[in-house]
Order: structure tokens, then sequence, then C-alpha cells
């Protein structure tokens, strides 16, 4: 018996998937509880046009992402900040300050925890990563300075 998935199932498939059961298993068990439904054109089409979106919305946030990495990449932004005499400073430089300052200067929307910078404690120039999408990712570099 044929069966669509209405649900992912483990040891069989995922959701939208159309898979060959037992006829007792399809029935009693899959269609019973509304974990899976007969194969009608309805659903068929219904499923196929769900994936084709989910497909379709993939793409596209996959070329936003080449596109602000390319804007991104290896540029430097300078941040000012307090610090002492000695080159600390008075706190450290976050990553939530690293994405406001990344926002302010492009308008490019970093969520913080999407950066993968190591604790600034000190003046300089850092280089950090900043990850946009799955394998998608850019270099900036963040030179902070005092600020007088």
């Amino acid at each position: 018996m044929k069966v669509v998935l209405l649900e992912d199932v483990k040891g069989k498939g995922k959701k939208g998937d159309i898979i060959n059961v037992s006829d007792g298993y399809g029935r009693n068990y899959l269609i019973a509880r509304g974990i899976a439904a007969e194969p009608t054109a309805q659903l068929k089409n219904d499923f196929s046009g769900k994936k084709s979106s989910e497909q379709y919305k993939i793409d596209m946030d996959t070329e936003e992402a080449t596109l602000n990495a390319e804007k991104l990449d290896g540029k430097t932004f300078e941040m000012k900040v307090k610090g002492g005499d000695s080159g600390k400073l008075f706190g450290s430089v976050t990553s939530k300050e690293i994405s406001e300052l990344i926002n302010q200067k492009t308008g490019i929307n970093i969520d913080k925890k999407k950066i993968d910078a190591q604790v600034i404690k000190t003046f300089g120039c850092y280089t950090v990563t900043v990850k946009l999408y799955k394998g998608i990712s850019a270099k900036v570099n963040v030179n902070v300075v005092k600020e007088n």
C-alpha cells in the first residue's frame, strides 16, 4: 500500500514522502493516527507546491547571503571605545556591539550569534568571522581604537 506521510516517521521517511508499507501498518497505524494519508492528486500537488516554495526560499536566502558576503568580506570597521593608557579596554567589545556597528555602517542586519569573535579586551585590529548562511561567511576587520 502506498501512503503519503503527513509527519516525519523515524525509519520510514520525511513529511511529504510517498512510501510503500504493508496494508495493516498503513491502515491500522499510520492512517488511523493521522500520520499518513492515501495519496490523492490534491495531496501530491500540495506537497510538491510546498517543496518548491521551500526551495525558492532557500535559493533567495542563499543569494542574499552571497551578496552580503561580497559587501562585507575584507571591510574594516573602526570602533571607538574607552580604555586606559596601558592599552586595555574598560570592559570588552562584544559580538552585540560588533553587530550593531556593522548594521550602522552598512545597513546589513546580522544576529549577534552569527558573529564568531574572540573576547576583545585590548586596542588593536582583529579579524572577525560573520556567518551569513550555511556555508557562507565573510571575514571583517574590527579596528578597536581609543575614544578621546
